[in-house]
Protein backbone atom coordinates (compact mmCIF):
# COMPACT_ATOMS: atom_id res chain seq x y z
CA UNK A 1 0.00 0.00 0.00
CA UNK A 2 1.49 3.15 -1.12
CA UNK A 3 2.24 5.84 1.68
CA UNK A 4 -0.32 8.48 0.62
CA UNK A 5 -3.45 5.57 0.17
CA UNK A 6 -2.52 4.60 3.84
CA UNK A 7 -2.12 7.45 5.32
CA UNK A 8 -5.97 8.63 3.42
CA UNK A 9 -7.38 5.83 4.83
CA UNK A 10 -5.89 6.44 8.35
CA UNK A 11 -7.71 9.47 8.02
CA UNK A 12 -10.71 8.48 6.84
CA UNK A 13 -11.10 5.77 9.75
CA UNK A 14 -10.23 8.26 12.61
CA UNK A 15 -12.42 10.64 11.42
CA UNK A 16 -15.30 8.53 11.37
CA UNK A 17 -14.83 6.89 14.36
CA UNK A 18 -14.45 11.03 15.74
CA UNK A 19 -17.85 11.85 14.23
CA UNK A 20 -19.52 8.81 15.61
CA UNK A 21 -18.06 9.52 19.28
CA UNK A 22 -19.86 13.27 18.64
CA UNK A 23 -23.13 11.96 17.43
CA UNK A 24 -23.28 9.50 20.62
CA UNK A 25 -22.48 12.09 22.82
CA UNK A 26 -25.24 14.44 21.16
CA UNK A 27 -27.48 11.74 21.38
CA UNK A 28 -26.95 11.38 24.57
CA UNK A 29 -27.08 14.99 25.85
CA UNK A 30 -30.55 15.28 23.42
CA UNK A 31 -32.13 12.03 25.36
CA UNK A 32 -30.80 12.70 29.08
CA UNK A 33 -32.73 12.81 31.92
CA UNK A 34 -33.69 16.46 32.77
CA UNK A 35 -35.90 18.23 35.25
CA UNK A 36 -38.56 20.90 34.52
CA UNK A 37 -41.58 22.47 35.61
CA UNK A 38 -44.85 21.69 34.30
CA UNK A 39 -48.49 22.85 33.72
CA UNK A 40 -51.29 19.67 33.16
CA UNK A 41 -53.64 20.23 30.78
CA UNK A 42 -55.34 17.11 30.68
CA UNK A 43 -55.13 13.56 31.36
CA UNK A 44 -57.42 10.87 29.63
CA UNK A 45 -57.25 7.17 29.76
CA UNK A 46 -55.15 4.90 27.39
CA UNK A 47 -55.74 1.18 28.80
CA UNK A 48 -56.79 -0.18 31.97
CA UNK A 49 -53.40 0.52 33.58
CA UNK A 50 -51.86 3.37 31.89
CA UNK A 51 -53.04 7.12 30.75
CA UNK A 52 -51.07 9.91 28.87
CA UNK A 53 -51.30 13.45 30.25
CA UNK A 54 -50.58 16.52 28.33
CA UNK A 55 -48.40 18.92 30.34
CA UNK A 56 -47.23 22.00 29.25
CA UNK A 57 -43.42 22.60 30.44
CA UNK A 58 -41.45 24.94 31.02
CA UNK A 59 -38.60 23.69 28.89
CA UNK A 60 -39.76 21.57 26.03
CA UNK A 61 -43.47 23.34 25.54
CA UNK A 62 -46.61 21.23 25.27
CA UNK A 63 -45.29 17.60 26.02
CA UNK A 64 -47.56 13.75 26.38
CA UNK A 65 -46.11 11.67 29.21
CA UNK A 66 -46.93 7.83 29.48
CA UNK A 67 -48.43 7.65 33.12
CA UNK A 68 -48.77 3.97 34.68
CA UNK A 69 -50.89 3.16 37.62
CA UNK A 70 -52.92 6.37 38.10
CA UNK A 71 -56.33 4.66 38.04
CA UNK A 72 -54.98 1.74 40.44
CA UNK A 73 -56.53 1.38 43.64
CA UNK A 74 -53.69 3.05 45.58
CA UNK A 75 -53.39 5.60 43.16
CA UNK A 76 -55.51 8.51 45.39
CA UNK A 77 -52.06 10.41 45.54
CA UNK A 78 -50.85 10.17 41.68
CA UNK A 79 -54.63 11.23 40.68
CA UNK A 80 -53.55 14.28 42.58
CA UNK A 81 -51.14 15.37 40.84
CA UNK A 82 -52.39 15.31 37.12
CA UNK A 83 -55.73 17.40 38.08
CA UNK A 84 -55.92 20.20 35.66
CA UNK A 85 -53.80 22.89 35.86
CA UNK A 86 -51.92 21.32 38.59
CA UNK A 87 -48.47 22.30 38.33
CA UNK A 88 -45.32 19.81 38.88
CA UNK A 89 -41.86 19.12 38.69
CA UNK A 90 -41.05 16.09 36.26
CA UNK A 91 -38.28 13.99 36.14
CA UNK A 92 -38.08 12.33 32.60
CA UNK A 93 -36.16 11.32 29.68
CA UNK A 94 -36.76 13.69 27.05
CA UNK A 95 -36.54 12.01 23.56
CA UNK A 96 -36.47 14.56 20.76
CA UNK A 97 -39.16 13.58 18.00
CA UNK A 98 -40.96 10.99 20.09
CA UNK A 99 -44.82 12.18 20.75
CA UNK A 100 -44.91 10.54 24.09
CA UNK A 101 -42.15 10.61 26.99
CA UNK A 102 -41.70 8.47 29.87
CA UNK A 103 -42.08 9.82 32.91
CA UNK A 104 -39.50 9.01 35.60
CA UNK A 105 -40.54 11.23 39.01
CA UNK A 106 -43.24 13.75 39.63
CA UNK A 107 -44.08 15.76 42.60
CA UNK A 108 -46.35 18.13 42.79
CA UNK A 109 -44.73 21.73 42.98
CA UNK A 110 -47.34 23.64 44.04
CA UNK A 111 -50.84 22.71 45.65
CA UNK A 112 -53.38 24.45 43.80
CA UNK A 113 -56.21 22.85 46.33
CA UNK A 114 -58.66 25.98 46.57
CA UNK A 115 -59.18 25.56 43.03
CA UNK A 116 -60.97 22.95 43.46
CA UNK A 117 -62.91 23.18 47.06
CA UNK A 118 -64.67 26.56 45.38
CA UNK A 119 -67.48 26.84 43.13
CA UNK A 120 -66.45 29.80 41.45
CA UNK A 121 -62.65 29.08 41.30
CA UNK A 122 -63.13 25.41 39.92
CA UNK A 123 -65.54 26.54 37.02
CA UNK A 124 -62.92 29.07 35.68
CA UNK A 125 -60.08 26.48 36.63
CA UNK A 126 -61.64 24.15 33.91
CA UNK A 127 -62.07 27.09 31.32
CA UNK A 128 -58.73 27.88 31.92
CA UNK A 129 -57.71 24.63 31.16
CA UNK A 130 -59.84 23.64 28.29
CA UNK A 131 -58.26 27.43 26.85
CA UNK A 132 -54.95 26.82 27.21
CA UNK A 133 -55.23 23.01 25.60
CA UNK A 134 -56.49 24.62 22.67
CA UNK A 135 -54.41 27.26 22.46
CA UNK A 136 -50.74 26.35 23.41
CA UNK A 137 -49.93 23.82 20.67
CA UNK A 138 -46.53 24.63 20.15
CA UNK A 139 -43.45 21.63 21.04
CA UNK A 140 -41.05 24.30 22.03
CA UNK A 141 -40.14 26.06 25.10
CA UNK A 142 -41.73 29.40 25.42
CA UNK A 143 -40.76 30.22 29.23
CA UNK A 144 -42.68 33.22 29.23
CA UNK A 145 -45.76 31.79 28.25
CA UNK A 146 -44.99 29.67 31.09
CA UNK A 147 -44.44 31.46 34.11
CA UNK A 148 -47.30 34.05 33.38
CA UNK A 149 -49.31 31.07 33.38
CA UNK A 150 -47.70 29.47 36.25
CA UNK A 151 -48.02 32.97 38.18
CA UNK A 152 -51.68 33.76 37.11
CA UNK A 153 -52.92 30.03 38.35
CA UNK A 154 -51.04 31.00 41.49
CA UNK A 155 -52.56 34.19 41.79
CA UNK A 156 -55.99 32.16 41.26
CA UNK A 157 -55.30 30.06 44.10
CA UNK A 158 -54.16 32.61 46.58
CA UNK A 159 -57.41 35.43 45.72
CA UNK A 160 -60.08 34.48 48.14
CA UNK A 161 -62.75 37.19 46.18
CA UNK A 162 -62.76 39.34 43.43
CA UNK A 163 -62.10 37.16 41.00
CA UNK A 164 -65.45 36.95 38.60
CA UNK A 165 -63.28 38.42 36.13
CA UNK A 166 -59.92 36.40 36.17
CA UNK A 167 -61.30 34.53 33.07
CA UNK A 168 -61.36 37.53 31.24
CA UNK A 169 -58.28 39.27 32.59
CA UNK A 170 -56.71 36.09 31.82
CA UNK A 171 -57.69 35.79 28.21
CA UNK A 172 -56.53 39.48 27.33
CA UNK A 173 -53.40 39.06 29.43
CA UNK A 174 -52.63 35.36 26.70
CA UNK A 175 -53.38 37.41 23.53
CA UNK A 176 -49.90 39.17 24.21
CA UNK A 177 -48.24 35.88 23.99
CA UNK A 178 -50.35 34.16 21.28
CA UNK A 179 -49.26 37.01 19.00
CA UNK A 180 -53.11 39.13 18.84
CA UNK A 181 -53.11 41.21 21.68
CA UNK A 182 -55.65 44.34 21.18
CA UNK A 183 -54.76 47.39 20.65
CA UNK A 184 -54.73 49.79 23.75
CA UNK A 185 -54.65 52.98 21.72
CA UNK A 186 -57.84 55.39 21.21
CA UNK A 187 -59.34 53.07 23.91
CA UNK A 188 -61.81 56.21 24.53
CA UNK A 189 -63.47 55.63 21.00
CA UNK A 190 -66.42 54.01 20.97
CA UNK A 191 -66.28 50.48 19.10
CA UNK A 192 -63.50 47.71 19.28
CA UNK A 193 -62.83 46.30 15.92
CA UNK A 194 -62.80 42.34 17.00
CA UNK A 195 -61.31 41.81 13.43
CA UNK A 196 -58.32 44.43 13.25
CA UNK A 197 -57.94 44.42 17.00
CA UNK A 198 -58.07 48.29 17.36
CA UNK A 199 -60.45 50.59 18.88
CA UNK A 200 -62.01 53.41 16.71
CA UNK A 201 -64.68 56.14 16.43
CA UNK A 202 -67.34 54.82 14.23
CA UNK A 203 -68.53 51.28 13.36
CA UNK A 204 -66.32 48.92 11.42
CA UNK A 205 -67.63 47.72 7.83
CA UNK A 206 -68.39 44.22 9.24
CA UNK A 207 -69.93 42.87 11.77
CA UNK A 208 -66.80 41.72 13.99
CA UNK A 209 -67.09 44.55 16.91
CA UNK A 210 -68.53 44.95 20.56
CA UNK A 211 -71.25 48.06 21.06
CA UNK A 212 -70.15 51.14 22.69
CA UNK A 213 -71.16 49.90 26.49
CA UNK A 214 -69.12 46.70 25.82
CA UNK A 215 -66.27 48.42 24.22
CA UNK A 216 -66.22 50.90 27.36
CA UNK A 217 -66.36 47.72 29.61
CA UNK A 218 -63.40 45.88 27.42
CA UNK A 219 -61.05 48.71 27.44
CA UNK A 220 -61.27 48.96 31.01
CA UNK A 221 -60.39 45.27 31.62
CA UNK A 222 -57.96 45.50 29.44
CA UNK A 223 -56.02 47.93 31.09
CA UNK A 224 -56.63 46.22 34.29
CA UNK A 225 -54.86 43.26 36.08
CA UNK A 226 -55.15 40.82 38.56
CA UNK A 227 -54.77 42.62 41.52
CA UNK A 228 -57.26 45.49 40.30
CA UNK A 229 -59.86 43.47 38.44
CA UNK A 230 -62.43 43.67 41.07
CA UNK A 231 -62.77 46.81 40.91
CA UNK A 232 -64.54 46.17 37.97
CA UNK A 233 -67.98 45.81 38.52
CA UNK A 234 -69.81 43.99 35.21
CA UNK A 235 -73.88 42.51 35.68
CA UNK A 236 -74.13 38.81 34.50
CA UNK A 237 -75.44 39.83 31.24
CA UNK A 238 -72.53 42.20 30.30
CA UNK A 239 -69.77 39.66 31.55
CA UNK A 240 -71.10 37.09 29.38
CA UNK A 241 -71.60 39.06 26.39
CA UNK A 242 -67.68 39.96 27.16
CA UNK A 243 -66.48 36.80 27.05
CA UNK A 244 -68.22 35.67 23.91
CA UNK A 245 -66.70 38.65 22.35
CA UNK A 246 -63.39 37.54 24.20
CA UNK A 247 -64.12 33.63 21.95
CA UNK A 248 -65.00 35.33 18.88
CA UNK A 249 -61.62 37.45 19.19
CA UNK A 250 -59.75 34.27 19.51
CA UNK A 251 -61.93 32.73 16.47
CA UNK A 252 -60.66 35.83 14.45
CA UNK A 253 -56.35 35.31 14.97
CA UNK A 254 -56.25 31.50 15.52
CA UNK A 255 -57.61 29.92 12.40
CA UNK A 256 -57.95 26.49 14.41
CA UNK A 257 -59.58 27.78 17.45
CA UNK A 258 -63.59 26.61 17.09
CA UNK A 259 -65.06 27.90 20.81
CA UNK A 260 -64.86 26.17 24.18
CA UNK A 261 -67.46 23.49 25.12
CA UNK A 262 -66.77 25.09 29.19
CA UNK A 263 -68.47 28.36 28.15
CA UNK A 264 -72.08 27.78 29.68
CA UNK A 265 -70.68 26.71 32.99
CA UNK A 266 -69.03 29.91 33.27
CA UNK A 267 -72.48 31.32 32.02
CA UNK A 268 -74.52 29.53 34.77
CA UNK A 269 -72.09 30.31 37.90
CA UNK A 270 -71.55 33.82 37.74
CA UNK A 271 -74.90 35.99 38.78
Amino acid sequence: MQLHTFLQFYFNKNMIIILNIVFLQAERKENMTTKTQGIVLRTVKYSDKSSIATVYTREFGRTSYMIYGISGKKSAVKSALFLPLTIIEINATYHPGKEIQQLKEVKIEFSISTLFGNPVKNAIALFLTELLHKTLKRQEADEAVFDFTKKAIQMMNELEEGIANFHLIFMLKLTRYLGFEPNKENAEANYFDLMNGVFQPEKPFHNHFLNKELTRDFARLLHSDFLSMGTIHLSRTRRNDLLEGLIEYYRLHMPDFHGLHSVDVLHEIFT
